[in-house]
This record gives C-alpha cells, sequence and structure tokens, in this order.
C-alpha cells in the first residue's frame, strides 16, 4: 500500500474546508458534503471553527484514491495561525495551493508560497470558483506565474468561465517553445532530447511530473468546489503528480516527528506523528527527543494506543507504517516538534518566526487565576509558540501571541472548555534586547563579594539572528556535579528573560569559562544565587542594544491611493521597499513595527476607500525607531 500526505493551503476564504469537503465525498470517504456556513464541515471540529466559519487548528483526514491512501491536512487560513502551517508543512509530501479565480493570487498565498518554496515542496494549484462572476483563466495563470514565481502548466479549460454554468475540460500539455525552455531549465536530458527534435507529447508529461515532484514547476487545474467542476481532475493530479514526492526513509528504523498535539475526552494527551520510516505500534517503549535550550533531552515511555485515519475518520490499529500519519497515547510528556526513535537532525526548521506582540490575561475571579494559568499552559500544548509566562512577584499571566483574533480564539476557548471567564490587556509590543559585543566576568569562591560556595566565570557575546540563546562550555563537563551544571544552564535561561533594560535578551552566545567548588559545603543553590550576578557583570561589558520586531507587509491597493498610503506607512516608523503598478491598482511592499500592524490596518479602509488589502509577515527585528519618524535610507 502505497501513502500520500498532503496538505491544502490558502489565503483565507479561498475555499479550502470547502474543497476538503469535496475531495473526502469525490472519492466516496464521505456519503453527504458538509457546508462551512451550515457547520457541518468534517475538519472544522471546534465548536469556535463552526461558529466562526474559518479553520483554526489544523486537521487531518483520509480517502484513497485507487490503491492510494491519501492523508490530507486541512490548514488555517488567518495569519494569526500561521504557527499551525508551520507545523503542518514539516510532515507534508506535497501541496495542494488554492487561489480564487476571482480574487486571484492574494498576499497571503505569497508568505505561504515562500515557505513552500524553502521547503521545495511539490505544489499542484487549483484554481477555485470558476464559476462566480469575474473568474479568470489566463490572466490567473499570468498572476500565478508572475506573483508567486512560480512555472506553472495549465491542466484545464474553462467553457462558460464565470457563470453557475462552467464546465471544465481537461487541458493536454502540449509541446510548446516555451514550456520546453522552462523544463529544459532544470533537466540536461530533456534539454538534450529536445534540441535533437525527439521529445514527444508523453516525454513533455513525463517531464512535468518529475519536476512537479521536485517542486521545481505546478500543474494548475481550475474547477469549483461548490459545484465540484473539475474535482475529478484534481483528483486524478494528485495521484499522478503528487504520489512518489516522499517515499519513506529506505531504514526498519522507527524515524517519526510530532506535529500536533490535542487533549481526548479523558483528558489524555493525544500526539499526532508522521512516521517516516520503520513502525510504531500499541505497548511498544519508544524513545522521543526534545530539542532544548541546552541540548537534546531523550525520554523513554510506552505507547498506549495507535490510531491511523481510514475514509475520512481515524480507527484503532496494531500499528502505523512508514509513510503514514497516526494519532498516539500514553506519552505524557511528548511536546510538538519531538522526534520518535532515531534522534535525526530534528526535520526542516521553523519558517515562520515567534509572535511578536504579548497581552496580561487577567481572570474575571482573582481565585480563578491558577486554574487560568493550568489552562493556558495546556493550550500552549497545542500551540507552543503560544508563550505563557507568571510574574514570579505579582502573579500575572501574560500570553505572547500574533494577532488580536488569535486573542478572541483564547478567551473564547477558555470560557467554551474551561468554564474561565477573562480579560484582556492592550496588546503590546514584545521588544528584546541582543549583545552589542562580547563580555566576560568571573566570581571566585573566595572574593569577599562573593558570599556564595561557588566559582563562576561566564563570557556572553551575539550570537546568529534567530538564533535564542546557545548555551556552551569552555570547561570539562567533570568540573562540577552534574546537577551543578543544570543550576547554570537553568538559572542563565531564567535571568535573560530580562536583560540590562528589562526586555529578554535573545540571540546570545553564554559559554561557562571557570567553574570551582568546595565539597562537601557548596550546593546548586550556591549557582543559582552566583549566577545572576556573573552574568549581569558579563551584560555589562558586552552591551545591549534594545531592539523591537518588525513585520513585512503586502498593501494590495488602488493606484491613486498610493501617494497617501505610503505616507501613512512611513508617519508610523515603516519602510516601503517596492511599489508595482498593475493596472488600476498598486502594490505595496515594505515593513512595519510590529505594534503599528493593527493601527495601519484600521486606517487602511479610509485611506483606500475600502479597497486595500494587507498582509503582515513577522520578519525578525531592528534597532528600535520612534514612529513619526522616517527610517534612515
Amino acid at each position: 500500500m502505497e501513502y500520500l500526505n498532503i496538505g491544502i493551503l490558502a489565503h483565507v476564504d479561498a475555499g479550502k474546508t470547502s474543497l476538503t469537503e469535496r475531495l473526502l465525498h469525490h472519492t466516496g470517504a464521505i456519503g453527504t458534503l458538509g457546508r462551512v456556513d451550515a457547520g457541518d464541515t468534517r475538519t472544522d471540529t471546534m465548536e469556535l471553527e463552526r461558529r466562526r466559519g474559518i479553520t483554526i487548528r489544523s486537521a487531518v483526514v483520509a480517502f484513497r484514491i485507487g490503491d492510494l491512501r491519501v492523508n490530507l491536512i486541512d490548514t488555517p487560513g488567518h495569519p494569526d495561525f500561521i504557527a499551525e502551517v508551520e507545523r503542518a508543512l514539516r510532515v507534508l509530501d506535497g501541496v495542494v495551493l488554492v487561489v480564487s479565480a476571482v480574487e486571484g493570487v492574494q498576499a497571503q498565498t505569497r508568505v505561504l508560497m515562500r515557505a513552500l518554496a524553502r521547503l521545495r515542496i511539490p505544489v499542484v494549484v487549483f484554481a477555485n470558483k470558476v464559476d462566480r462572476a469575474g473568474a479568470r483563466h489566463d490572466g490567473l495563470l499570468e498572476d500565478i506565474t508572475e506573483r508567486l514565481g512560480v512555472t506553472c502548466v495549465p491542466m484545464s479549460e474553462v467553457d462558460g468561465l464565470g457563470t453557475a454554468a462552467a464546465k471544465v475540460r481537461p487541458r493536454p500539455i502540449a509541446p510548446a517553445p516555451g514550456l520546453a525552455e522552462q523544463l529544459a531549465e532544470h533537466s540536461d536530458d530533456f534539454l538534450a532530447a529536445y534540441l535533437e527534435d525527439r521529445v514527444t507529447a508523453a516525454d513533455y508529461r513525463a517531464e512535468v511530473v518529475r519536476q512537479t515532484r521536485l517542486g521545481v514547476v505546478s500543474p494548475v487545474f481550475f474547477g469549483s468546489a461548490r459545484s465540484g467542476e473539475g474535482i475529478a481532475e484534481l483528483t486524478s493530479g494528485i495521484r499522478e503528480f503528487l504520489a512518489g514526492a516522499g517515499k519513506p526513509v529506505p531504514d526498519d528504523r522507527l524515524r517519526a516527528a510530532v506535529f500536533k498535539i490535542e487533549r481526548g475526552r479523558a483528558h489524555e494527551k493525544i500526539a499526532y506523528v508522521r512516521v517516516f520510516s520503520g513502525e510504531i505500534g500499541a505497548r511498544d517503549h519508544v524513545r522521543f527527543h526534545h530539542r532544548g535550550v541546552g541540548g537534546t533531552v531523550t525520554t523513554e515511555a510506552k505507547v498506549s494506543a495507535v490510531r491511523v485515519f481510514e475514509l475520512g475518520d481515524d480507527t484503532v490499529e496494531a500499528g502505523a507504517k512508514a509513510g503514514q500519519i497516526a494519532k498516539i497515547t500514553g506519552l505524557k510528556d511528548i511536546r510538538i516538534g519531538d522526534r520518535v526513535g532515531v534522534p535525526d537532525d530534528g526535520g526542516a526548521a521553523t519558517q515562520f518566526p515567534p509572535p511578536a506582540l504579548e497581552t496580561v490575561v487577567t481572570p474575571a475571579r482573582p481565585a480563578d487565576t491558577p486554574s487560568v494559568f493550568a489552562a493556558l499552559l495546556e493550550l500552549a500544548e497545542q500551540d507552543p509558540l503560544i508563550t505563557v509566562r507568571q510574574d514570579d512577584e505579582t502573579r500575572q499571566i501574560s500570553v505572547r501571541l500574533y494577532g488580536e483574533v488569535q486573542k478572541e480564539i483564547i478567551a473564547e476557548t477558555l470560557a467554551a472548555q474551561y468554564g474561565l471567564d477573562v480579560e484582556f490587556s492592550l496588546t503590546r509590543t514584545i521588544f528584546v534586547e541582543r549583545p552589542i559585543s562580547v563580555g566576560s566576568a568571573v566570581w571566585l569562591i573566595t572574593e569577599k563579594r562573593n558570599p556564595h560556595f561557588a566559582t563562576l566565570g561566564l563570557r556572553v557575546g551575539p550570537g546568529a539572528v534567530g538564533s535564542g540563546l546557545t548555551f556552551g562550555l569552555d570547561v570539562e563537563l567533570g568540573s562540577l556535579p552534574l546537577a551543578f551544571h543544570k543550576a547554570i544552564e537553568e538559572t542563565v535561561e531564567a535571568t535573560l528573560r530580562r536583560g540590562p533594560s528589562g526586555r529578554e535578551v535573545l540571540d546570545c552566545v553564554v559559554t561557562v569559562t571557570r567553574t570551582g567548588y568546595f565539597s562537601p559545603v557548596s550546593a546548586a543553590g550556591d549557582f543559582r544565587k552566583v549566577t545572576p550576578l556573573v552574568l549581569a557583570e558579563a551584560l555589562r561589558e558586552a552591551g545591549t542594544e534594545v531592539l523591537e520586531p518588525v513585520s513585512r507587509v503586502e498593501v494590495e491597493l488602488p493606484a491613486d491611493s498610493v501617494t497617501a498610503t505610503l505616507s501613512r506607512l512611513v508617519e508610523l516608523g515603516g519602510a516601503v521597499t517596492g511599489s508595482v503598478p498593475r493596472g488600476d491598482r498598486a502594490e505595496l511592499t515594505g515593513t512595519l513595527p510590529a505594534g503599528q500592524i493593527t493601527r495601519f490596518e484600521q486606517q487602511l479602509p479610509g485611506l483606500t476607500r475600502g479597497e486595500g488589502l494587507m498582509t503582515a509577515e513577522p520578519a525578525g527585528h531592528r534597532p528600535r525607531v520612534t514612529p513619526n519618524r522616517p527610517m534612515p535610507g
């Protein structure tokens, strides 16, 4: 049996969930079509998803195309839930990217395509809504090619385009100079055959299949998830162009990755895993590996149950084989991103930066504070980029997130699932600090200023952008008992949450350069107490700069609104990196402080007569710039 794991990605409202329903119905996995507006789709199972009509959590469903078993992951389209998409990308063999034939390529579509291109994930494009007024064919293909940077191969023609009677028919891959040149760029064999005039129509199709699986070209199918037109052709295309793109690793050893965590009816932890090689079964004792600041931590536990997906649902199985996605229970300490079995390189790196916004969560009843904190920690298991913190002294709870919609979802989830009412403060920007240079400090056990039975030397310096905290040793591991080393590392991590300017210190390399202790007098507590003192001195010598998070913004707007919009973006501390005219419309690209995104988004309708569309994507940090002052250069 062959397995294929695909995702459906799109801008919000492009029709992802409706397409998922159509694929399940067409392949016989379900007997009745669900509808987003009716709240009865197979993948939007959360009450919040049904009520709001949006996908919040990735959902897995299954169907068959002949003897091919397909696991399909329906992902969120709203930018606030981009972390859900990022986790799904790690386990996919291919993607169906949905684009509206009416609205065309939108800013969020480009964000997704950039991530797919970085990972070389094979992409089949589905141009949805061909039965709606304003639908395009040739113009849309040009839009996809130009704005997504994709070499696209049209697989469909549409009769009655833009009407309720629209009909889709297959379009053969016809030999043509333009297509031949595109394919030849990535295949010397094809180029040689083309120059010798011995390429047949079958050769063209075979080369398109091969290059699609390599993530080089993308077939484009047209259709309508609402009417079902073009679904048969898309289904065949998934089989032809994506099957075989993600062959299992030829190894009997277990390799699997955790991409989703949820809680069952009995509050048990359920881990969703993609098995890359080997097999995982009920009652198996497995090792899983979590990569943290101080290295990889390995835990062993017993799997109590395994469920794989079949015909739109999951079913109890004895085990999951290479190529399958499964739900496993029994591993209570497992987390998203963990590797099960062989501790390999950890898979693909994170494609989207962590949240840049923070809000304070206040329970309606102060007595509920412990319950709210515990509930938020459980929600953070399902989305680890939602960092939950509680101040040791004030007991104030804060949550980091991507945007306002995510904040609303958290509040509704706490009320619906936990019976907890909370209020949120105004969202604030998370500023951080980064070392400017290298600084060192040593506190000796014999010094008068050191009241602790511990000698410690630390060196602090800047790390690579986006690296977080890197902790290392320039001393022998045996120079201290392991408990003392652990105390130092944990205290370094905790201390860096509040640097010299009161901000978290990121992209920092901390190295232990000297150690000493008196046995049996010294204890781990001595190192926990001296570490903040030594680290603070080293940071003062290194110096730090305060950085603000910025977002990459793309704005589609009427051409006559460009000047006013550009001026406002700069007034808010942004910088424009590009302006491209597109007929009577235009596209602006630039950067904007994350803390100004909501304000700019609220002002955009007034600047563009309600016709502006914007997408923001986290883009790292820069030295803090005061709003109303244009960026230098």
